[in-house]
């Protein structure tokens, strides 16, 4: 046999499987029967983006097989090879899609099947900045446990995203691995055809980012070769399916890495740079990564456990914590303060006060740290940003928890990271580390105190750390966006969005949510050249909806012409651009001539008539759509919010838990404004309605304002 009569076998097995479940299923439910994947906008993703046409119910399933049958050509050239393994992509979709007939729940703990909309999203971010380098499928049984578990840690600790299919997820369970989306080591299914879930959010990431338009194949293979980071390793055996699932993977620009010389050798497996026989399993780490050309930034840190960002996400359970620093409950803060030179030791950390060793297992305890730099062009302003990196540093340890921010923070250490020799002034480690490297460009010197004595916690919370904050809060709220000379551009997200620029304001973040005007201010001095570039406003064009020439010629640049001009405070008027990772995305409900806002978390239906996942697909990959918008999260509360359509006041729903983080502001802004009191109690969510009649009912019942407002439409 060849390689060519391997794809084709194993094409022809899955195709004969899926015509026969399809069949079956019909014969079962009907052919009017719904069919459809939960929580994306796409129905089936993989076959949407290959045709352009979305599988509604049984009976286009039935018809769709035609269409999966053409790609499966017989000719023995490597396109043909390519496209049947499209076919068995296509196929092996089709099979997964039909266990989730009637809103099944076909996967149980450790696995997860098909993930949806949100999480993709909320993998925009990391893969952006490279927090997550590059995203790993292992496939099949490594010779050993421990050889499968060595390569899924060793892939973990470079911040690499790893999904798993088959025989490696029972060795992880064997050795007590731990799996799970918050450490980014996914277990999709112990079936082959599972596989299609990483498929499948190769392809939404075109959709959602790239501005891909379904049916365009072509567009879609260059898209998630060029910009999707991924990688197959798979095990010894090689059946002519998991060949053929192989082919559909290297089509997409993945590179495969396999141990089974065997096969390799009896058929001619190789192809340079896509299909790589590498017999030793130690190695397969290596050489995915030259394959696929992916950089691991290496900082290395002095501490007992690992370090990457693929821990971030880590819950530490109260009966694994070794001890929780609360501050909720007592003395708690984290501080960075700018120094002259003299007064500071580059790389000096201090614990004053006991270490976790002298506590006893399981108690609540204070700690302060401060982090003092100093550095020739160091300035006050970038106090504030070196100390929201602290949550990310942090979490990045294997075995620790950071949750909150200035004095709310709390932290746990987990039982196994204490065992493995983590202490105190590993904190210290991290934070040095991390402010020196990533900040080196205006941090000279570091150094760490740490602080644990209770009574010295309370003291220095209350004489040195309130007033900081109470000043920098003090200067935020007076920093508008009329008050500054410059905005920022930010195309960090471009990685994914080529068209797509945040115009970043004192008033307006970056869709993301993760970049301020401080940020961005911040990114600049630290790289003159990088994502982030100074945009002058001294040539207004409409003030009202916050258009200047100066910040369309930014974008006209910064996108390559991909666009014109935008507005910064108007949703309907040449709205900004969404990447596709916003927090939240608002749009026009006609009814009540308001808007209805929905946060990725929120999977329900809206007013509108639309989920999140339906919204944001019209809304992402870089271009403008007028009457809807992608933003973060604190853009709500803002006084340009809307601006121009007459700001927060247009707001009649959004999701209660969304609802609740923004209450406070957003209630402080209209009283601000419009002299509302306790304006969220005016805002419909999800318990109140999820139509518009029911939702303009409880409006007329509230005297909501945006129903005797100018018509939006």
């Amino acid at each position: 046999m060849t390689l060519f009569d391997v794809v084709f076998s194993g094409n022809d097995t899955v195709y004969g499987l899926t015509e026969n479940a399809v069949d079956a299923a019909i014969a079962q439910h009907g052919a009017d029967k719904a069919v459809a994947f939960p929580d994306t906008a796409y129905s089936l993703p993989c076959y949407f983006g290959v045709t352009g046409t979305k599988i509604s119910n049984l009976g286009d399933m039935k018809a769709a097989l035609g269409t999966i049958k053409s790609l499966m050509t017989r000719e023995k050239r490597l396109n043909d090879v390519f496209m049947s393994g499209v076919a068995t992509a296509l196929c092996a979709e089709f099979i997964e899609a039909l266990k989730y007939i009637d809103g099944a729940a076909p996967y149980e703990a450790p696995c997860y099947g098909h993930l949806g909309d949100a999480i993709i999203r909320e993998l925009g971010v990391p893969l952006v900045t490279g927090d997550i380098p590059g995203v790993a499928v292992i496939l099949g049984s490594a010779p050993t446990a421990q050889e499968g578990v060595d390569l899924v840690k060793s892939y973990q600790a470079q911040g690499i995203l790893v999904t798993l299919v088959g025989g490696i997820i029972d060795q992880c369970e064997e050795l007590g691995y731990k799996t799970g989306a918050n450490v980014r080591v996914i277990p999709l299914g112990k079936d082959v055809t599972s596989v299609v879930h990483v498929v499948s959010v190769a392809v939404r990431a075109a959709l959602i980012f790239g501005n891909i338009q379904g049916g365009d194949a072509a567009g879609l293979m260059e898209y998630t070769m060029k910009r999707v980071p991924a990688f197959v390793n798979a095990f010894a055996p090689l059946d002519p399916v998991i060949v053929a699932c192989g082919a559909g993977a290297i089509a997409l620009g993945f590179p495969v890495v396999t141990n089974d010389v065997a096969t390799a050798e009896a058929v001619n497996i190789k192809v340079p740079k896509s299909l790589i026989v590498q017999p030793d399993v130690s190695k397969f780490n290596a050489t995915s990564l030259e394959a696929r050309d992916i950089k691991i930034k290496i900082t290395h840190i002095d501490i007992p456990v690992a370090f990457a960002s693929a821990f971030e996400g880590e819950i530490i359970r109260r009966g694994d914590m070794q001890v929780e620093f609360d501050g909720s409950r007592v003395d708690c803060f984290e501080l960075v303060q700018t120094k002259d030179a003299s007064e500071v030791e580059d790389h000096k950390i201090e614990v004053i006060g006991p270490d976790v060793d002298e506590m006893p297992e399981g108690s609540k305890q204070s700690i302060a740290y401060v982090v003092e730099v100093a550095g020739k062009t160091m300035q006050a302003d970038f106090e504030s940003v070196f100390e929201r990196k602290f949550h990310s540093y942090l979490n990045c340890v294997e075995g620790m928890m950071h949750t909150g921010q200035r004095d709310m923070i709390r932290i746990r250490i987990s039982k196994d990271t204490y065992n493995a020799g983590f202490r105190l002034k590993h904190i210290g480690e991290v934070l040095y580390a991390k402010v020196k490297s990533e900040f080196a460009a205006v941090v000279d010197k570091c150094q760490v105190k740490i602080y644990t004595d209770a009574a010295e916690c309370t003291r220095l919370r209350h004489e040195l750390a309130t007033p900081v904050y109470d000043k920098r809060d003090e200067r935020l709220t007076t920093l508008t966006d009329e008050g500054v000379d410059v905005y920022y551009s930010c195309i960090m997200c471009q990685a994914f969005s080529p068209s797509h620029v945040c115009v970043v304001t004192p008033e307006r973040l970056g869709l993301c949510g993760a970049v301020s005007w401080l940020d961005a201010k911040a990114t600049n001095e630290l790289d003159p050249q990088g994502p982030c570039q100074i945009i002058t406003k001294e040539r207004p064009i409409d003030e009202r909806i916050g258009e200047y020439e100066d910040v369309n010629e930014a974008v006209r640049k910064f996108s390559q012409g991909a666009l014109e001009d935008v507005s910064l405070y108007s949703i309907i008027e040449k709205p900004m651009t969404s990447c596709g990772c916003f927090e939240c995305i608002c749009g026009i409900e006609p009814l009540s001539n308001g808007v209805c806002i929905a946060n990725r978390e929120y999977a329900g239906m809206t007013p509108i008539g639309m989920t999140f996942s339906e919204l944001a697909s019209m809304t992402g990959g870089g271009v403008q759509t007028p009457g809807f918008m992608g933003h973060g999260k604190h853009f709500i509360a803002s006084k340009k919010f809307m601006k121009a359509e007459g700001g927060i006041e247009r707001i009649v729903w959004m999701p209660k838990e969304l609802k609740e983080q923004v209450k406070d502001r957003l209630n402080a802004t209209a009283k601000e404004l419009y002299g509302i009191d306790n304006f969220t109690d005016m805002i419909g969510d999800e318990t109140v309605a999820e139509d518009p009649e029911t939702l303009l009912a409880f409006l007329e019942e509230k005297g909501h304002p945006a129903l005797t407002m100018e018509p939006m439409m």
